[in-house]
Formats: C-alpha cells, sequence, structure tokens
C-alpha cells in the first residue's frame, strides 16, 4: 500500500505535512487536559488559588479553541490533500487506459472500468487523507497516555494496557474479514455498473422491441447481486462496529472497577482514579479513529488491490525504445505474406500477401466473419501481426511511434462516436488545434454545410448524447468532415456507408470521392456497388485472399466475385421489380 500511494503523496507533502502537524497538536492538548485537571485537583484547589484556577482554566479553553483550529485545517486542507492525492492517480489510470490496446478492451466492460476510475479511487483517497492522520493521532493518544498512567498507578495502568491489545488483535481479525466482503462489494459493483451502462445506451432498442420486462429482470439480478454482497460487508460491518462499541463500555468500568478496588485498600485516592478516568475518556476518540482506520483500510485496499491490477496490465502492441516519427511521401502500403489470429483462437488471417500503391484505392470485399476489418485493424497496430510484415513507405509498422503512424491514418467507421458536445467540436476532434475556418472548411467539403446553416445555432448546435440529434448521415459526414480536417495520407473507410440508405449513400459517397482524392484508401464494403470504381479489388474468403484485380478484370473471370456481384444485382433487380403473381394474385 505504501508503494503505491507514496509516489502521490511526495508533490503534495507541504500539506501532508501541515496535517500531520495539526494532528500531532490535537494528540498533545488531549493529553494535556487529564493533567491539568490532576495538577488542578492536587494542588490549585486545595491551595485555594483560585485566581490560578481560572488562568489556567482559561489557558485550556485556547489550547480547545487551538485544536479546532488544527480539526478545522485537518478536515478542509487534508481532504484537498486527499482529493489531490485521488485527481493524480485517475489520471494515471486514465493515461494507463489510453496506452493498453483493443485486445484489452475486447475484453474488459465499460461499467468495470468507470467503477474502478471512479469509486474505488474515492475509498483510496479517504485512507490517504485519513490514514495516516488518523493513525497518527491514536498511537499518540494511546501511548503517551498509558505511559503518563504507569507513572500515576502502574497496576492500574496495566490492566488497561492489556485490554488495549485484545481489542486490536480482535479489530484485526475482524478487519480481513471486512477487507474481504468489500472487495466482493466493488466487484459487485462494477458488474452493475456495467449493467447500467448497457441498459441506458440500449435503452431506444429496448424500447424498439418492448423488453424493458427483459432488461428490468437483467437489472434486477444485477441489483439483488449487488445487494447481497453489501448485506454481507454490513454484516461485518456490524460485528466490527458491536465489538467496538463493547470494549469502549467495558473499559471505564473496569477502570473504575479496579480502581474502586485499590482505593478500599489505600492503595489509590479519588484525584488519581478521576484522572485515569479522564485519560480512560480521552481513549475514546483516538481508539474510534483505530477503528475507522481499519474499516477505510480494507475497503481501500480492495481499491488498491484493483488499481494496481489495471496499472500493473501491459500493453502488448509496444514501441521500440528507438521508434522514430513515420514521415509518408508515396502512401504505398505492403502486407507481406501476413498472418493474425486473436488471443488463443485460430487464425483469422492467413499468409496475407498485398501490395499497394501510393494513391491507390482498392477495395476489401467477402462474406461476414472472412477477415476483412481484422486486415484494416492490423495496418494502423491496433493489433501486432503474428507474422509476416506490414510496410508504409518502406518502413515497418512497428519502427515507427504509434502516434506517428495512426496520426498518418484517417479510419471511417460504419458507428461513428459523437461526443456529447458541439458539431463545431466533434468535427475538431480531427484535428483539435484548427481554427473555426478550418473546422467550417472541413464541413464544406464534407458537405455538411448546408445541413449545418438550418440546424438553430449553426455550429454551435449541440448534438446530444452519441449525437441522437443528428441523422445516420449527418454522423457519419461528421466523422468524414474529421478525416479532412486530419488530413492523412492514407483513408480506411470499414463498412462506412452500410447502415445509411441508398439516397444518403450516394450522396455521401460525392463526400468520399471528394476525400480519397490522392490518398491511398482502402474501402470495405458489403454493397459491390460502392467498390465498381476502386483500383483494385482483393475477395477475402476464411482469411485469405482469393482473387484480386479490377471490377472488370473480376467479371471475366466468374470467380467469387462475379458470384457476389451477379447475386447482387439479382437481390436489387427482385426488389425492385414484384413479381407477376403478386401483381395478377
Amino acid at each position: 500500500m505504501v508503494k503505491t500511494l507514496l509516489p502521490y503523496f511526495r508533490p503534495h507533502w507541504k500539506l501532508f505535512l501541515l496535517d500531520m502537524v495539526c494532528a500531532i497538536a490535537a494528540a498533545l492538548i488531549d493529553l494535556a487536559f487529564p493533567m491539568v485537571s490532576r495538577y488542578a485537583m492536587y494542588t490549585l484547589l486545595p491551595d485555594r488559588l483560585f485566581g490560578a484556577f481560572f488562568a489556567l482554566m482559561a489557558a485550556v479553553g485556547v489550547c480547545y479553541a487551538l485544536r479546532s483550529v488544527c480539526f478545522y485545517i485537518m478536515t478542509y486542507w487534508g481532504h484537498t490533500f486527499g482529493i489531490r492525492v485521488e485527481t493524480d492517480i485517475r489520471a494515471d489510470l486514465f493515461r494507463h487506459l489510453q496506452e493498453l490496446d483493443f485486445e484489452f478492451y475486447d475484453q474488459m466492460r465499460t461499467g468495470n472500468l468507470m467503477s474502478r476510475l471512479t469509486g474505488d479511487l474515492f475509498e483510496v483517497t479517504e485512507l490517504a487523507h485519513h490514514g495516516p492522520e488518523d493513525l497518527l493521532i491514536s498511537v499518540l493518544t494511546v501511548v503517551g497516555s498509558l505511559v503518563i498512567m504507569f507513572t500515576i498507578e502502574w497496576r492500574l495502568a496495566l490492566v488497561v494496557s492489556i485490554l488495549i491489545p485484545v481489542f486490536l488483535v480482535i479489530t484485526m481479525m475482524q478487519r480481513r474479514n471486512m477487507s474481504r466482503t468489500s472487495t466482493n462489494v466493488k466487484k459487485k459493483l462494477a458488474g452493475i455498473n456495467t449493467d447500467i451502462e448497457t441498459s441506458l445506451s440500449g435503452m431506444k432498442t429496448s424500447k424498439a422491441f418492448a423488453n424493458e420486462s427483459v432488461d428490468n429482470a437483467r437489472f434486477s439480478d444485477a441489483n439483488t447481486k449487488y445487494r447481497g454482497a453489501k448485506k454481507d460487508f454490513y454484516q461485518a460491518m456490524g460485528i466490527f462496529h458491536a465489538s467496538q462499541e463493547f470494549f469502549m463500555g467495558i473499559l471505564p468500568a473496569v477502570v473504575i472497577a479496579v480502581g474502586g478496588f485499590l482505593i478500599m485498600y489505600g492503595q489509590l485516592n479519588y484525584i488519581d482514579l478521576i484522572t485515569f478516568t479522564l485519560f480512560v475518556g480521552s481513549f475514546v476518540t483516538p481508539i474510534r479513529k483505530m477503528a475507522q482506520f481499519a474499516e477505510t483500510y480494507s475497503s481501500a485496499m480492495a481499491g488498491i488491490r484493483r488499481f494496481r491490477e489495471v496499472m500493473e496490465m501491459q500493453p502488448t502492441v509496444t514501441e521500440k525504445p528507438d521508434a522514430a516519427d513515420l514521415v509518408v511521401s508515396e502512401g504505398r502500403v505492403d502486407l507481406n505474406h501476413v498472418s493474425f489470429s486473436y488471443a488463443h483462437n485460430p487464425e483469422v488471417l492467413h499468409d496475407i500477401d498485398l501490395h499497394v500503391r501510393g494513391g491507390e484505392m482498392i477495395a476489401v470485399v467477402g462474406a461476414s466473419g472472412g477477415g476483412k476489418t481484422t486486415l484494416c485493424h492490423l495496418i494502423p497496430r491496433f493489433y501486432d501481426v503474428e507474422s509476416g510484415s506490414i510496410l508504409i513507405d518502406g518502413t515497418d509498422v512497428r519502427d515507427v511511434t504509434k502516434q506517428s503512424l495512426r496520426g498518418s491514418i484517417g479510419i471511417v467507421q460504419q458507428e461513428v462516436f459523437i461526443f456529447a458536445d458541439t458539431i463545431r467540436e466533434n468535427i475538431r476532434y480531427g484535428r483539435p488545434e484548427a481554427s473555426d475556418g478550418e473546422v467550417e472548411e472541413a464541413a464544406r467539403r464534407a458537405q455538411l454545410n448546408e445541413d449545418i446553416l438550418h440546424m438553430p445555432d449553426g455550429f454551435d448546435t449541440y448534438v446530444g448524447e452519441r449525437g441522437t440529434r443528428l441523422s445516420g448521415g449527418q454522423r457519419q459526414r461528421v466523422s468524414i468532415a474529421r478525416i479532412f480536417l486530419k488530413d492523412p495520407a492514407v483513408l480506411i473507410l470499414d463498412e462506412a456507408t452500410s447502415a445509411l440508405d441508398t439516397v444518403t449513400e450516394e450522396h455521401i459517397q460525392r463526400s468520399f470521392d471528394e476525400l480519397m482524392k490522392n490518398r491511398t484508401s482502402f474501402i470495405i464494403a458489403h454493397r459491390l456497388s460502392t467498390v465498381r470504381n476502386a483500383d483494385r479489388i482483393a475477395v477475402i474468403e476464411e482469411g485469405r485472399i482469393l482473387e484480386l484485380g479490377t471490377h472488370e478484370e473480376l467479371i471475366a473471370s466468374g470467380g467469387e466475385y462475379a458470384r457476389l456481384y451477379h447475386a447482387a444485382r439479382f437481390l436489387a433487380d427482385e426488389s425492385s421489380h414484384p413479381d407477376q403473381e403478386g401483381k395478377t394474385g
């Protein structure tokens, strides 16, 4: 735990030191009060030194006013220290998540990651702030009190010093149980966060299928599991607090019982018994703090374990120490005998050998699951090839920085992610430093400008969560405008128009034609009508290139592409010309 948190304490050590100084001051004031009271009862009151007595009590009042200032500082600046640590940890975690590969996100659900970024780190912050402070106050107060009590009456102090370790042992045993149940709660909370995120994202689909009851049942199941995990945690917490309250009640009773016995035999006086009672009373706060520390520690350790679990994961796609920035001149792409499979699964691509000239437009077609998208994900190194190599202008993509590589490649996908922001900022995402004028020019080239002019606030129109206020065609043209702004040398269109109707597709195709000018372009498409004008067409089936050539060459060869093309034309004719039986029936 210390090894994990210490690097985050260093930048804010002044606040931490201020918190610790105030904690020490508060503990010393608590220790002083019983001794001051004992002095007053032994000396000032019997000698009728009332002026000195009231002056001493006034000084006590000033000390407690100072103590309240210390607690204000510990509360305000201590929590400020804690939140700074939390934000630093969260920033590191988010940066690390950005470094992890597609493979990680293929396996990890969004809600789980949200839980690690928010709830888990709050518990860690509570420990970072309250842990050292509570532990310091508790140790100083308890150890200091016992030392003073031994100087007054060692037998009574011995009884107290035996009871405290017993209580601490019981507390530590229960802490382990709370830690175990707390970890279980966090796992269940991550699960319910995932289900909530999925349910909210799919709410429109749920309504479309009238499946609210199905989603409600799924959510209720996760909610019930969370409730069960929380119930176990509260049970452990209940036992923990019950034993704590028993100890806090029995300790003063034991002190009075043993002290009374010593008074009966003339071995202790009432003033010292009162002093002991005051010291035991001063135990209440630190012992509660120690118990609270154990509770916070158990919850925070679960969060720290989950934090370290992610931080220890390393990206599989790594850069070489001497990786240079990619400089693209021609835009030539060579795939040399490339094979690839997802983690521990059968090969998706087998010995792909494809050489694309700079500025060439190549279409990749074939049945679903054949490896088309996987092929195009290997070019920007979202995954690394298992064998073979991918070169851009003769440079292996594994020899360059990922940022320069991906900065040279533009990708337009079927599902466009639109941020809950203005249309201007969504387009600017293609190049964050772009000026408003450049954003507007990109929109014009994407044939989106006219649509924007009819929007209520123009470029400053808020587009809603995931772009719900935009049509499918408008969302796609936003993605095209981003690419115009990015101006990459290599372009990948991954089923970019498959979700659009024919009319919208034809309109957007003009934007694509403008976008693909003078760029090396890969077009993945199901609709073969969109790839006729490609310089070459690669037909992929079961991870292998079956055919490669122009549209005319492949039609003439009468192979798989010709079969797919004629089948698509037949279906198009059938849909546009109802059968005669249907007309006369």
